[in-house]
C-alpha cells in the first residue's frame, strides 16, 4: 500500500492528515487492496454495507437494474475516486446496486464500521475523517442533483447538450473527453442509444459540436 500513499494524500478523505500519518490511518481502518479484471464484479446487490472503496487504478461503474431487468449506469468512478460512502452514512445494511470493474482495476477497501463507530481517544484521526466524509457525501449529493437535472430535459438533444455544456464548464475548455462510451452515456442520460446517436450526429451536422467517440468539442 506504500505505493499509493502519494495518491491517497491528495484525496479529500485524508485532508488535514499528514502524509506520514496515512499509513497508520490505513492500519486503523483495516485497509486492504484487491485487483479486479475487466467486467468483474467488485460487489453485488445484497452484499453487506461494511466498507468504503477507493479506486487506486482503473475504473468501476455503479449498476442498477429496474423491476423489468433494464440496467442503467448510475455512476462511474476512476482512479482516486471513493465509492459506497453514501450507503455507509445511511441506515442501509445491504447494497441495492452492483459494482463492476469496467477496466482492470485495483481497489482499496476501508472498514466503515471502524470509521463510524470508533469514539475512543486512541483513534487519533476519527473526527477529521468523519468531517471529511461528510464533506464528500455533501458534494456528491450536489452532483446527483446535476444528473437529475439532465433527466428533467424533455428531449434527448437537450439532455446531450446540457451534459456536454457542463463538461466544458468543468474543464474550462470547449474540447474534452468524457468518461463514457456511447452506450454508457445513453445509460447515464436515461435515453436509448440509437436515439442518442442520431441526435449526436444531427447536432454535429448542424454545427453545434464536433465529436469522435468520447471526444467532443463545442462550437
Amino acid at each position: 500500500m506504500d505505493n499509493y500513499i502519494d495518491l491517497l494524500a491528495e484525496l479529500p478523505l485524508f485532508s488535514n492528515i499528514n502524509k506520514a500519518d496515512i499509513q497508520d490511518v490505513l492500519k486503523q481502518l483495516n485497509a486492504y487492496t484487491k485487483n479486479f479484471s475487466k467486467n468483474e464484479y467488485v460487489r453485488v446487490s445484497g452484499d453487506p454495507v461494511d466498507f468504503i472503496g477507493i479506486v487506486l487504478s482503473g475504473e468501476i461503474q455503479i449498476l442498477k437494474d429496474d423491476y423489468y431487468g433494464n440496467r442503467s449506469i448510475t455512476a462511474s468512478f476512476s482512479m482516486g475516486s471513493m465509492f459506497a460512502e453514501a450507503f455507509v452514512c445511511s441506515k442501509i445494511k445491504t447494497l441495492p446496486i452492483d459494482i463492476m470493474s469496467s477496466t482492470d482495476s485495483t481497489i482499496m477497501f476501508l472498514d466503515s464500521n471502524i470509521l463510524l463507530n470508533s469514539y475512543t481517544s486512541e483513534y487519533k484521526f476519527h473526527n477529521t475523517l468523519v468531517r471529511n466524509l461528510l464533506y464528500i457525501v455533501s458534494n456528491k449529493n450536489i452532483l446527483l442533483t446535476q444528473k437529475l437535472s439532465y433527466h428533467s430535459h424533455k428531449t434527448t438533444s437537450e439532455k446531450i447538450m446540457a451534459y456536454l455544456t457542463d463538461q466544458a464548464k468543468a474543464r474550462h475548455s470547449s474540447e474534452f473527453t468524457i468518461p463514457f462510451n456511447r452506450q454508457q452515456l445513453a445509460d447515464y442520460l436515461g435515453v436509448e442509444r440509437s436515439a442518442m446517436s442520431y441526435e449526436i450526429s444531427k447536432l454535429q451536422k448542424q454545427g453545434y459540436i464536433e465529436t469522435n467517440r468520447s471526444y467532443f468539442k463545442l462550437l
